[in-house]
C-alpha cells in the first residue's frame, strides 16, 4: 500500500501534467446550473426531456470498466452517479479523467439524466471538467480517522466522510435557529453584547485576559453572554432581549465543559418567577421537539423525559439528603470534613467552593428534568433574596442527566444589595479565590438609575450535546484541539 507522501507525489504529477495540457486545475467558476438535490428531486421529468444539465462536487467513489467509468458525485446537498465512457465523450477528454482524475477531486459534470438498467438514477456524461485538484487521499471509510484527536484536528474530514457528524452539525444549526425563533414569537429583542469586558460578569469562572495596544488596557474574554449588558438594558427601558454567543472560561476540559462555546440568555422585564420557569419548560420542549422529533432522552447513564410538569428541588434540603450536611447552619470545619469523607476534589477554601463542591456531588443522582431552587445566596450573588429565608435565593436551575443544564435569576435590582454581594465577591477574589465574581461598579451605578424586576435565564451547548447523547466537543464544529507538536 503506498504511504501518503507517494500518493501525494503522485497527484503532484497529475497536476503538472493537467497544465501542461493547457488545462487549469483550479479554474475561477463553474458553469454548474443546479444543485444534485434538485436533479434528484425532478429527475424523473429531466429523464423524460433529455434536458442537459452540469452539476458539480466532488468524486466520492470511482468504478472503471474499461472504455467507460462510473463515479459518485457529492456536492453537499446530495450524491448521484456519473457514467463516462469514450464512446460519448473526446477521447481525450475520458483519458484525461481516467490518468488524471482521483477520489477527492472536485469537478464539474455534464450531461443527461438516465436510469441504468439497475435502476440507479445517473448522469450520462458529455463532458467533464477538473474544479479543483485534490492533492491528498481522503480517509478510507472503514479504515479512515480512528483517533479521536486526529477527528477533531480534522473536523473537515470527519463530517465528509461520517454522515452521523454531519448530522449533529445540521441539527445545532436547527437547535439555535429554534431557539431564535422562540424569542422572536415572543417579542424578545436581539442584542449583541460586548466579547472583550474590563471586568467579566454574570457567572463564577476564571477568565481569559488579553491587551488592548490602543488603549493600553487590560481586558477579559467574557464568560457570559452578556448578562450585565442586558440587565443594562432593561434599565434603558428594552423589555425583553436575548442573545446568542460565545462564551470563553479558561477551565479545564471534560465531556460537558469546553473552554470556548456558544450559550443563549434571555432576559425579561416584570416576568416573574414562575412564568419564568413555565416559559424555559416549554422553551426545552420546543427544543427537543423540533430537533430531535422527542421529548425522551437517555445519556451519561440517565433517562430523562421533558414532557409535562418538572420536580421541584431544593438546594438545602438535597444536600442534607445525599450528603448529610446543612450548607447554611453547619460550620466550614464540618463542610470540609464531610468533602474530604466524600472523596470530593475542590477548589478555594471557602465557604463558597465547598457550598458548590457539595451541591456538585449530590447533584450526580438527580436524572431530572428538574428545577433545582433556594440556592443559597452566597452561591447566587445576582440573584433576589428570597423572601421566605433571606440566607436563600429566587434562583433556580435545569438539573438534567446530573448535570445543571441552564440557570436562572429572580435578578437583583437593589443596588445597596448589589454593592454588598460584590463586596463579598471581592474579599474572595483578595483571598485568592480565581473564579469568584468580578465586582461591577459601574453596573451597580446603572441600578441607581433604576431597574425593573426582571427574570434572566441562560442555556447553551451543553444542552444540545446532552440532547445529541455526545461530549461537549463531538457537538462543536471545530473544537479547540492541543496541536501535535504540542502533545
Amino acid at each position: 500500500m503506498a504511504s501518503l507522501e507517494e500518493i501525494r507525489k503522485e497527484r503532484l504529477k497529475k497536476l503538472e501534467v493537467l497544465r501542461e495540457r493547457g488545462i487549469d486545475p483550479y479554474p475561477p467558476e463553474t458553469k454548474r446550473d443546479r444543485e444534485i438535490s434538485a436533479v434528484l428531486s425532478d429527475f424523473e421529468n429531466l429523464a423524460e426531456s433529455k434536458e442537459a444539465v452540469t452539476l458539480a462536487g466532488r468524486i466520492m467513489a470511482v468504478r472503471s470498466h474499461g472504455g467507460s467509468a462510473f463515479l459518485d458525485l457529492y456536492d453537499g446537498t446530495g450524491k448521484i452517479q456519473g457514467f463516462l465512457t469514450e464512446k460519448d465523450l473526446s477521447a481525450a477528454e475520458f483519458s484525461a479523467f481516467s490518468e488524471l482524475s482521483d477520489i477527492g477531486d472536485f469537478i464539474e459534470l455534464a450531461g443527461e439524466a438516465y436510469l441504468t438498467k439497475r435502476g440507479e438514477k445517473s448522469i450520462k456524461a458529455s463532458s467533464w471538467r477538473m474544479l479543483g485538484k485534490s492533492l491528498r487521499p481522503l480517509p478510507e471509510k472503514w479504515h479512515g480517522l480512528k483517533d479521536d484527536d486526529e477527528i477533531l484536528r480534522k473536523r473537515y474530514l470527519d463530517i465528509l466522510m461520517n454522515e452521523n457528524s454531519r448530522e449533529v452539525l445540521e441539527k445545532k444549526s436547527l437547535f439555535f435557529r429554534t431557539a431564535r425563533e422562540f424569542f422572536e414569537a415572543r417579542g424578545f429583542l436581539e442584542v449583541q453584547t460586548p466579547t472583550l469586558e474590563v471586568t467579566t460578569g454574570g457567572a463564577e469562572a476564571t477568565p481569559f485576559k488579553t491587551h488592548i495596544n490602543d488603549y493600553d488596557l487590560d481586558v477579559y474574554l467574557r464568560i457570559s453572554v452578556g448578562e450585565l449588558w442586558q440587565k443594562r438594558l432593561m434599565a434603558a427601558g428594552i423589555p425583553k432581549t436575548y442573545e446568542i454567543g460565545r462564551v470563553y472560561r479558561n477551565e479545564g476540559s471534560s465531556p460537558e465543559h469546553a473552554q470556548e462555546f456558544t450559550n443563549v440568555e434571555f432576559y425579561a422585564s416584570y416576568m416573574n418567577f414562575e412564568e419564568g420557569k413555565t416559559l424555559v419548560r416549554h422553551l426545552y420542549q420546543e427544543l427537543a421537539q423540533k430537533v430531535f422529533g422527542t421529548l425522551k432522552f437517555g445519556t451519561r447513564g440517565h433517562k430523562f423525559d421533558l414532557e409535562g410538569e418538572w420536580l421541584e428541588l431544593d438546594y438545602v434540603e438535597i444536600i442534607k439528603k445525599t450528603a448529610g450536611v446543612d450548607v447554611l447552619e453547619d460550620s466550614e470545619e464540618t463542610l470540609e470534613k464531610r468533602l474530604e469523607e466524600l472523596g470530593v476534589e475542590y477548589q478555594g477554601e471557602n465557604r463558597e467552593r465547598m457550598t458548590d463542591a457539595l451541591w456538585k456531588y449530590c447533584r450526580k443522582s438527580v436524572s431530572g428534568p428538574a428545577f433545582l431552587v433556594n440556592h443559597p445566596k452566597l452561591v447566587a450573588p445576582l440573584s433576589k433574596t428570597n423572601p421566605a429565608d433571606a440566607r436563600k435565593t429566587k434562583t433556580f436551575q435545569v438539573i438534567i442527566a446530573g448535570s445543571e443544564i441552564g440557570r436562572a435569576h429572580a435578578e437583583l435590582n437593589d443596588p445597596a444589595d448589589q454593592k454588598e454581594r460584590f463586596q463579598e465577591q471581592e474579599k474572595l477574589i483578595k483571598a485568592g479565590d480565581k473564579e469568584a465574581m468580578m465586582p461591577d461598579w459601574d453596573y451597580v451605578e446603572a441600578m441607581e438609575y433604576g431597574m425593573p424586576p426582571t427574570f434572566g435565564f441562560g442555556f447553551g451547548e451543553r444542552l444540545f450535546s446532552y440532547m445529541a447523547d455526545k461530549t461537549i466537543r463531538e457537538v462543536q464544529t471545530f473544537p479547540l484541539a492541543r496541536p501535535k507538536n504540542k502533545e
